[in-house]
Order: structure tokens, then sequence, then C-alpha cells
């Protein structure tokens, strides 16, 4: 038995390419230092004097600056390396988080939001793409889900480190966000000295192909992202007001909260890997729509009950969901993706993350306000519902015989989703 487990592992972690470890090295080391965004709506209320409808408006603020990065990253991945992106970006948004740290103001700190968002968001379409580039088209579901598992190794650290530090003072959350940040593009210039991972070269050719093969005319993958803007309504409301939650409902303190976070990410550094590599031969969008389901319902049952040890159930239930869905989304998204538009595919796929960021905290903190807690987390539940409903359709489309060039990308519809 525990000789078949080791070989299951194996498989799973083997045959990745140097660059792919490289690069999930660095965002290990980067989210080690997640502090400030699982705490920043009880800081804002706690320690800003802010009401959480304008927590709320402020974490709204920078899901949309995060939209404009999404495009502007994308973009330009396909003209610059996707890496000389990510090192720029991670060097401004160590200095924004401990600018922001120091704000008192609401004009002054909702400002700082919208810069801290647009330098930082640049950074993930620029992530997404160098993965892209690094790994094989039958190795990007286990390399997205190494990159996912280096993911949450680090915010196992940082959530749990900072739920402590937030106890003593808060602003230390901002000086460790920071220096990670600073941390994470250090390694990179290292690892990857100059431009590094080109995607492809700039011609007028590959910018007349990236032109032809835009996303937006890719209709199966516009229909996943906007299933993923569903699902990360719900996904958001882990930064607002899901934390407040576990504060007014549940009795946790800060400390508790990071632990139960904590759950999270230990469940997904476990078994994530194996789990994907175990459902590589299944149909991504049944899959997909099975982990999106479980997903809202985790978060659906936290009026179900109470305390730490309940809390931790629930975590569970929802984590499971996350390890079958945003893996192989990505994966099924990138394997979709012409060479010349990778970047704008990956920066397509940001956008329904970014998009759903503004409207996940404004319609949150306003349910959670004026409904309570009790309407909001139902309310996700039957998101779930909607969005597996969803992703059997298009599972149900993609089982039909494909004609011929009506996809953009170089996978039919059976062989890439």
């Amino acid at each position: 038995m525990f000789r078949s487990i080791a070989t299951a592992y194996r498989e799973a972690f083997s045959g990745l390419s140097r660059p792919v470890w490289l690069l999930s090295i660095a965002t290990l080391v980067n989210r080690s230092g997640t502090m400030v965004m699982p705490f920043l709506a009880l800081f804002l209320t706690e320690k800003r004097g802010f009401t959480t409808t304008q927590a709320g408006q402020t974490l709204a603020l920078y899901g949309l600056g995060a939209m404009g990065a999404s495009y502007l990253g994308g973009w330009l991945c396909d003209r610059i390396s996707p890496m000389r992106v990510m090192k720029w970006s991670l060097a401004a948004t160590g200095i924004c988080f401990m600018t922001l740290g120091h704000l008192q103001g609401r004009l002054a700190i909702s400002a700082m939001m919208l810069v801290l968002s647009f330098v930082g968001e640049i950074f993930r379409p620029a992530n997404l793409a160098a993965l892209v580039a690094a790994s094989d088209p039958g190795e990007r579901g286990r390399s997205f889900a190494l990159m996912r598992l280096a993911v949450n190794l680090g915010m196992t650290l940082g959530p749990t480190l900072g739920g402590f530090l937030a106890l003593r003072d808060y602003g230390l959350l901002f000086v460790a966000d920071g220096a990670t940040c600073l941390l994470a593009a250090g390694l990179l210039q290292i690892a990857f000295p100059g431009a590094g991972l080109r995607t492809v070269p700039r011609s007028a050719e590959t910018r007349a192909k990236a032109a032809a093969a835009s996303p937006w005319r890719d209709r199966p993958v516009l229909g996943i992202l906007g299933l993923m803007f569903l699902l990360n309504v719900v996904t958001f409301q882990l930064n607002g007001t899901f934390p407040l939650t576990l504060r007014h409902l549940h009795g946790l303190s800060e400390a508790r909260i990071g632990l139960a976070l904590a759950t999270n990410t230990i469940l997904i550094v476990l078994f994530e890997m194996v789990l994907v590599h175990s459902l590589s031969s299944r149909n991504p969008l049944k899959v997909s729509g099975v982990g999106a389901f479980l997903f809202c319902a985790g978060l659906g049952l936290l009026p179900l009950g109470r305390g730490f040890g309940f809390v931790v159930f629930t975590v569970a239930v929802w984590t499971v969901g996350e390890m079958l869905v945003f893996p192989i989304v990505s994966s099924a998204v990138a394997d979709r993706a012409p060479q010349e538009s990778q970047g704008a595919y990956m920066g397509l796929l940001n956008l329904s993350f970014a998009s759903a960021f503004v409207v996940a905290p404004l319609v949150g903190t306003w349910v959670y306000q004026n409904l309570g807690p009790t309407t909001l987390w139902y309310g996700c539940g039957a998101v779930g519902l909607v969005v597996w409903a969803g992703f059997q359709g298009l599972a149900a489309l993609a089982s039909r015989p494909a004609r011929a060039g009506t996809s953009p990308a170089p996978a039919t519809l059976e062989d890439g989703l």
C-alpha cells in the first residue's frame, strides 16, 4: 500500500522542466508573505474605522485595477518577455504594500489600493504565460498543479503567521508581504537573468497571427470563463465576508482564522498533484463542474454549525472542490491558446478573476450587512448548482462532433477541453 502511494506521488511530480520548478520556487517565496489580503477587511474595519460596506468598496477597487492589469499584462507578455513583466511587477508590489500600511485616510488608502492592484495583478497573466512557455502541452495540468502547490504551501505559512502578527501589530503584515515580493523578484533575476522565457519572437507576422487568434473569438473559452466569473464571485468572499463570518458568527480570533485557512493549503499541498494526475484521463469539464459544486457547497455549510472544528470541516469540503476545478480549468484554457496568443489567453483568464474581484466584495458585504451571513452563504451554495449545470452543458456540447474550422486553437473541443 505504502509503495503504491509513494509511486503515485513520484509519478505526479516527475518529468517537469527545470524552469517550471524555478518559477514555482519563486512563487512559493512570494506567497509565503501573503498576509495583507486575508486580513484586509478586518484591518480596515477595526484599525481604520471603515464600515463593512466601505471595506467592501475598497476591496472592489482592487478588482477594478486588476481588470485593467489583466488586459495590459497579457498584452505585454505577447510583446516582451513575461519574465521581465513579473520582475517589475513584484518589485513595485513590494513597495506598494509597505506604503499602504502607513496610510490613514480613506481616500489615500483607496488610491493606493488601485495602484497596488494594477502593478500587482500584471504579475498573474505574466506568471501564467511563463508557465505555459516553460511546460510541454501534455504536462500543463501538472505544471499548473505544481504552481498552485507552491502558492498554497506559501499561503499555509503566510496567513497562519499573519494571524499571529496581526494580534501584535497589523503594520507587520504590510512589511512582511512587501519584503517577500522584493525577495521573489530577486530570485527570479538570479534564476532567469535578462529577459528569459520569451513566449514567441516579436515580428509583424507574429502580431498578425495573434490578432487572428484572439481569445475573444473562442466561444468555448468564453463560456468557461463566464462560469469561472460566477464561481470567483463566491471564491473572493474568502477575502472579505469569510473572515468576518468566522469572527462574528463563529467567534474565532485572527490566529484561529489563519489556522482555518491553513487547513485549505495543507490539503492542497498533500493531495492536489496526485489528484490532478489521477484525473488526467477524465472529462475536464465534468470534473470542473463537480469541483465548482463542492466548493460552493462547502461555503454554504457555514451557517449550519458553530465553532472552530466545524469551520475546519467546511474548509475541507470546499478545498476538495477547489482542487478539482482551478488547476484543471487553467490547463484547459492554456491548451486552447495558440503560441502567438498565450499572453492574451492567460490575460483573459485572469480577467475573469479580476472582474469577479470587483463584484464579489460589493455584493458580498452588502448582502452580509443587510440580509445577514446566512443568506449570503446559502446564496453561494446556489451559485454552485448554477455553475455545475453550466459545466455539464459545456461538456455535452464538447461531446458533439466538431465541425472543421470552428476552433481557433490547435486543439479540438474533445481534445483540448
